[in-house]
């Protein structure tokens, strides 16, 4: 099972506040762990959304919206992607995770979709066509 873990942002991730030395070595402990077990797959810190932008989409309209936005509860400060037996196996590795703010913060596990997912929906031209451009996708 994939699931997308999603760091979420607090006042002084979206304020830019760096984390401190000790919280940069216990994440790279905890990571260097994650890949020890064969875990994670990726893994990355997010700028705050002042240097981000959306794309609202309305029909064919498209309207590039900048950052920053406004509920920080909502925000994302960083993700991984592991590969997990289950649910429960993330959340036991979530719960070893050092907090990743300086402040109290949350983390979302999330599992990803796969082929089987979408059901007669994913063909098998489109099935191949997937198999092809995850084949072509660095790091896959």
């Amino acid at each position: 099972m994939r699931v997308m873990v999603i760091v979420k942002a607090s006042a002084e991730s979206e304020a830019g506040e760096m984390p401190s030395t000790e919280l940069l070595e216990a994440m790279g402990k905890f990571n260097e762990e994650l890949v020890k077990a064969g875990i994670m797959q990726a893994g990355e810190g997010l700028q705050p959304s002042v240097r981000g932008k959306r794309v609202r989409f309305s029909g064919k309209e498209r309207t590039v919206i900048d950052g920053p936005f406004a509920e920080t509860k909502e925000l994302i400060a960083g993700f991984w992607l592991w590969q997990v037996k289950s649910m429960e196996e993330a959340v036991e590795w979530v719960k070893r995770c050092p907090n990743p703010m300086e402040s109290e913060s949350e983390i979302e596990i999330r599992p990803l979709f796969g082929m089987e997912d979408f059901g007669d929906a994913m063909t098998p031209e489109l099935r191949e066509q997937e198999a092809r451009l995850r084949a072509q996708t660095p790091g896959r």
